[in-house]
């Protein structure tokens, strides 16, 4: 009984989903796709209890269906993306010599300690406060301060 209720429900709305389908994925062969999958997904389970309900479910099944297909067009395989060329690095090496230099005359020696403990040291702020006498929040502050230094360094050296 629920098979044959399924089968006459996707029979009757058969144009329905079709046009449904055919609203998601923009391609009539996509939608037949997507509805022929749909009535494969349906008919191997079946027991509805309503026409009602396999309405619905011929719906959301053929809704998700088209979401599937839609994602797997987005989607590139590995294979065809070209890995013969390795990217060069955005900054050469005396680019990173001179933001260093340049980074080393603007720091007060108490910023260039924090950065070196926090940076290099691997220490949180927690840590670098209690070793440095200072509050937590002194070291964020002055962290913050070196962040922008570095950025505007940067843009000096890029223009």
């Amino acid at each position: 009984m629920g098979l044959d209720l399924m089968t006459s429900s996707f029979i009757g709305l058969r144009d329905k989903l079709h046009r449904i389908a055919l609203r998601y994925l923009q391609n009539d062969e996509d939608a037949q796709d997507a509805l022929q999958d749909t009535w494969l997904k349906l008919s191997d389970k079946g027991g509805v209890e309503s026409s009602q309900e396999a309405r619905n479910k011929l719906v959301a099944v053929l809704r998700n269906n088209c979401i599937d297909l839609l994602r797997k067009k987005r989607t590139i395989p590995i294979a065809s993306i070209d890995t013969g060329e390795v990217p060069r690095c955005c900054m050469e090496i005396e680019d990173i010599e001179r933001l260093e230099q340049l980074l080393q005359q603007q720091l007060t020696p108490q910023q260039r300690q924090i950065f070196n403990l926090i940076i290099q040291e691997g220490m949180d702020y927690e840590q670098v406060a209690t070793q440095m006498s200072m509050t937590v929040e002194a070291v964020r502050m002055n962290m913050s301060r070196m962040r922008k230094k570095i950025r505007e360094t940067y843009k000096k050296l890029n223009q």
